[in-house]
């Protein structure tokens, strides 16, 4: 097998592998203790929003990838690529949305508590899934135009502007049409990547601040200060650095591939490998960071240690 293929089908196989648990876990926990609570913090509806389209984005992308790599040819017909390849962007435009979004509302956590800011905090925590919604609505009514352009790939002539997506062809037609098309997603990226830099920026800022006031305090003390808005913000840092290095390196390609007219297969499959990692890699971190999700994985581990120890004295008990 060659070396290049070999390659492809285990990084797409370890997206898979990764991604499809992880998602789940966070949407099946948070879904548990929505039910058992009565409520959820607005960051963690974010967080369960956000795994949701993540896994949508491993369905609809990463696993064709995957199967395309282990050497299944012409799985999809023209409707079924028409299906996929508008899941895939839209659910990927929301992942951008939402990572975007819950930088920002985390940002106006922490703000001051001014008149405005308090203004803010109230009707964006109010209307959390009403704009999440909004979201989808506005990324479902941008990406008509993947329906009519994309078809499953044939052994025919293309047009010098399709982009190959593994099972389908998305075929602009003409320059214009794969430069206006190119441009407006970009712009949309860049304007979401922005408003999550300068949000973590000013997180950061006052993290450094919060650092510093407390610097002359004793441990003890400086733990308890730590707010669960402080240990958020961390968590959204980290979450917002995966995403603009990954969808970054993504959105180069990108930029890169519209100074050509005829891109290779290779280079769409790195472009979707970078911008699936995402999906994949962000529950990693999720479940690292938020302590809902920890306090489930801890409770388990005592209750398997726990078990150990009974069975380790009963075992003692029988020897005698």
């Amino acid at each position: 097998m060659d070396p290049y293929l070999l390659l492809r089908a285990i990084g797409f196989l370890l997206l898979v592998i990764i991604g499809i648990p992880g998602n789940i876990f966070i949407m099946m926990r948070f879904t548990y203790l929505r039910i058992i609570e009565k409520k959820l913090l607005p960051t963690n509806i974010i967080l369960m929003a956000l795994a949701l389209v993540n896994l949508l984005v491993i369905l609809s992308r990463i696993i064709p990838q995957s199967i395309n790599a282990l050497g299944v040819e012409e799985l999809l017909d023209d409707t079924e690529c028409k299906f996929v390849i508008f899941f895939y962007r839209v659910n990927r435009a929301m992942s951008i949305c939402l990572t975007s979004f819950l930088s920002c509302y985390q940002c106006i956590l922490i703000a001051p508590n001014t008149k405005l800011w308090n203004y803010f905090k109230h009707n964006v925590t109010q209307n959390i899934v009403a704009i999440i919604f909004l979201f989808w609505i506005i990324n479902i009514a941008i990406y008509p135009y993947s329906i009519l352009n994309a078809r499953t790939r044939r052994n025919q002539t293309t047009s010098p502007y399709t982009l190959h997506l593994v099972y389908c062809d998305a075929d602009f037609l003409n320059y214009m049409a794969y430069i206006v098309n190119g441009a407006i997603y970009s712009c949309r990226d860049f304007i979401f990547v922005g408003l999550m830099v300068l949000a973590s920026s000013y997180i950061v800022y006052k993290l450094l601040s919060h650092e510093k006031s407390v610097k002359g305090i004793r441990s003890s003390d400086r733990t308890q200060q730590r707010s669960v808005e402080y240990r958020a913000s961390r968590a959204v840092i980290l979450l917002v650095a995966l995403y603009v290095l990954l969808y970054g390196l993504d959105n180069c390609m990108w930029i890169y591939t519209l100074t050509l007219s005829n891109v290779t297969p290779s280079m769409n499959e790195i472009r979707i490998f970078l911008a699936s990692s995402y999906s994949s890699l962000s529950p990693i971190v999720i479940i690292i960071t938020n302590p809902k999700l920890q306090q489930k994985l801890v409770s388990c581990n005592r209750e398997r240690n726990r078990c150990s120890e009974i069975n380790g004295q009963v075992y003692s008990i029988k020897t005698f």
